[in-house]
């Protein structure tokens, strides 16, 4: 079948940079769909770095890497934690003439030249799983490093659509309206909980024994009550299913406090966050 080209002002030049980082956002992305992945390579993204997909690699990739920056205007998306713990040496993307170049110092290089940055994954918004308990790395997230403005796409990894509805929202209408986590609303400005398809259930105290139950969840630990997403309408892999409809709980990561705020995952919210109202 041939796919109809999306119609953008111009190609967008494009960084995706990987710091302390699993690559789940990368390889979450390529289950978009009506765009695909193709698609936006394609016809929307001038891809000038990003490990996972360029086909460069060594000196010819961080050249590449560097004329970007220099000319500036590009979209910048970051996955991963920013390590700052020894100087930063727990994620260093590459050395250069025996300089050991770490994440951070590439955030700080790159971000004051950037149009958009984009914080792809709880690990780039919040430090995530690379910031739990004891954090050794003393992982951050981007916004907590510079101070450009960052839209934070969480998820552990992303939903395709958060990423994609991002991407678009800032080419053809510029920043979009984001909470005081720097989520774009529209994919983040009501609760897992508002929408769920297990609500009733809620409602008239209806709780789940054990997995797998039909029932509400909440007994078995879910994070839904607290949690910023659409994933109960939207779903995942091409919107076919989502965790509560896979019969677990939500875990909550999308939030800033996850993992932490949400483990034990099969202990109720209450004895989880006793202070959350």
């Amino acid at each position: 079948m041939l796919l109809e080209p999306i119609q953008s002002p111009s190609k967008i030049p494009f960084i995706w940079f990987e710091a302390n980082a699993c690559s789940g956002d990368s390889i979450s992305l390529l289950n978009a769909v009506q765009p695909n992945l193709r698609q936006i390579i394609l016809d929307i993204l001038d891809v000038r770095y990003w490990n996972s997909l360029m086909p460069m690699q060594g000196e010819a990739a961080v050249c590449k890497l560097a004329a970007t920056v220099e000319e500036g205007g590009f979209f910048l998306a970051v996955e991963g934690a920013i390590a700052t713990a020894e100087q930063g040496r727990y994620a260093i993307p590459f050395k250069q003439k025996e300089r050991s170049f770490t994440s951070e110092d590439l955030l700080r290089w790159m971000a004051p030249k950037a149009q958009y940055i984009i914080a792809v994954g709880t690990c780039a918004c919040f430090g995530g799983p690379s910031a739990a308990k004891p954090n050794p790395s003393g992982s951050k997230g981007v916004w907590e490093i510079i101070k450009e403005p960052v839209i934070n796409v969480a998820g552990c990894p992303i939903n395709p659509d958060w990423f994609l509805g991002t991407l678009f929202h800032l080419i053809w209408f510029g920043f979009p309206e984001v909470d005081r986590y720097q989520r774009p609303t529209l994919f983040y400005g009501k609760t897992v909980h508002s929408m769920c398809q297990r609500r009733s259930y809620f409602d008239t105290d209806r709780f789940a024994k054990k997995l797998g139950d039909p029932e509400c969840l909440f007994s078995l630990g879910c994070m839904g009550p607290v949690t910023g997403a659409d994933c109960p309408s939207r779903m995942w892999n091409d919107h076919l299913n989502w965790p509560v409809k896979a019969n677990t709980p939500c875990i909550g990561c999308t939030q800033s406090g996850f993992p932490d705020q949400s483990t034990p995952y099969f202990v109720t919210l209450p004895k989880k966050m006793p202070n959350k109202k």
